[in-house]
């Protein structure tokens, strides 16, 4: 019952932490300019987990994170010319969290070692809901970010 709380609690957290970056980069940026935003965003949240390497020493997940982080970086830096890789991107990226958050859960349970990087607890599931919605918003977007 308390790991549900706190992961519908960091759900939550994660919607309105989306809701407030739509709502100031709505607001502050043109759609061109939002768009860069979100694309050279997409960079240091996925190199957030090679921070998660090093912080939770975990160097046999460090070619797996690598390559993902590349990925992002990749789908990031194109998506800054085409708005159907931020939507991709950030909808891949939300799906890596949540892959993360139920390896950690099994592995911890079963005391197995991972091929993953552990991560904070219900940071993956935070960090899906904000992909999602980011996913989603630009999605709707993508026709105003063309122009």
């Amino acid at each position: 019952m308390a790991l549900a709380s706190i992961l519908l609690l960091y759900l939550m957290i994660g919607l309105l932490a989306a809701l407030g970056s739509v709502t100031i980069t709505r607001q502050r940026f043109s759609p061109r300019t939002e768009q860069l935003f979100y694309s050279l965003l997409l960079i240091p949240i996925a190199a957030l987990y090679l921070a998660f390497v090093d912080y939770f020493q975990s160097p046999a997940s460090l070619r797996i994170e690598l390559w993902a982080a590349l990925a992002f970086v990749v789908m990031g830096l194109l998506g800054t010319r085409f708005s159907l890789l931020v939507i991709v991107g950030y909808a891949l990226h939300g799906g890596w969290d949540l892959v993360h958050e139920i390896v950690a859960h099994q592995t911890a349970s079963a005391g197995n070692p991972s091929s993953l990087t552990p991560i904070p607890l219900a940071y993956g599931v935070f960090c899906a809901a904000y992909d999602g919605c980011i996913a989603g918003y630009a999605y709707v977007r993508r026709h105003q970010w063309r122009t």
